[in-house]
């Protein structure tokens, strides 16, 4: 079971060392570490090409669009493994991550994506919250996770079959990570884990957070919209 980890980067240079060396440790000679870069201006790229002289595991890609979802898509449809890992750019993996997820795949076959708990800490890694399970309710339910979503990407991976299901990932979903987590849903193919499996570092340049603060209008348009790119996702693949 090969795995390829999808890492999504802008302006990452602060975090990136360590997390980066938090997933290297954990892939075999088989595995990939696949980066997309959205345009990035500061070192970002000299510490991924630094990486790539050394270690052909990692590769990279420029984001020939630009913005989150993007990135992420860039990074997901250049993977070649079995088991294809999300990642941000500043967290840090614990060093069970990849084994425990690839254990969960190989006792649920039918599972096309798992999601892990994780561990919010700030800057030095100090936890602030303990479990983002508890903090954000997270559970499966499709419904669910459209009113209020608890779909993470940085906690998520998923089978390549799930690809052909998730890509291109539309630009009208608020996240690529709830975009995954509901596609996996709809085919009843997702399973919530208990393991805290990455520290997940909030700090000033962080691009998502582990709240919603979108306005009640745009939360309505972005459900109606989602509702009906799940449906008609649903009846293309049956």
């Amino acid at each position: 079971m090969k795995v390829s980890v999808a890492m999504a980067t802008y302006n990452g240079e602060k975090y990136l060392k360590p997390q980066i060396d938090s997933i290297l440790s954990q892939l075999s000679s088989d595995d990939e570490l696949i980066i997309s870069d959205d345009h990035s201006s500061d070192q970002t790229l000299s510490i991924i090409e630094e990486y790539k002289k050394v270690d052909p595991r990692v590769k990279l890609f420029i984001n020939e669009e630009s913005g989150v979802t993007s990135n992420f898509e860039n990074a997901i449809k250049h993977t070649q493994n079995d088991i294809i890992f999300l990642s941000d750019q500043d967290d840090v993996w614990k060093p069970e991550k990849v084994e425990t997820v690839k254990s969960y795949y190989k006792q649920n076959p039918e599972i096309q994506m798992i999601m892990s708990d994780i561990t919010v800490v700030d800057n030095e890694l100090n936890t602030t919250i303990d479990s983002f399970y508890e903090f954000r309710g997270s559970r499966k339910g499709v419904i669910k996770n459209i009113i209020k979503n608890s779909y993470i990407g940085c906690a998520m991976s998923f089978r390549k079959e799930l690809k052909a299901k998730i890509l291109p990932i539309p630009r009208k979903v608020p996240m690529h990570d709830m975009w995954i987590g509901l596609v996996a849903d709809m085919n009843d193919a997702a399973l919530l884990i208990p393991e805290k499996l990455i520290f997940y570092r909030r700090h000033g340049q962080t691009v998502t957070t582990v709240e919603n603060t979108s306005s009640l209008k745009q939360k309505f348009l972005w459900r109606f919209q989602i509702s009906n790119l799940l449906v008609k996702s649903f009846l293309k693949h049956r």
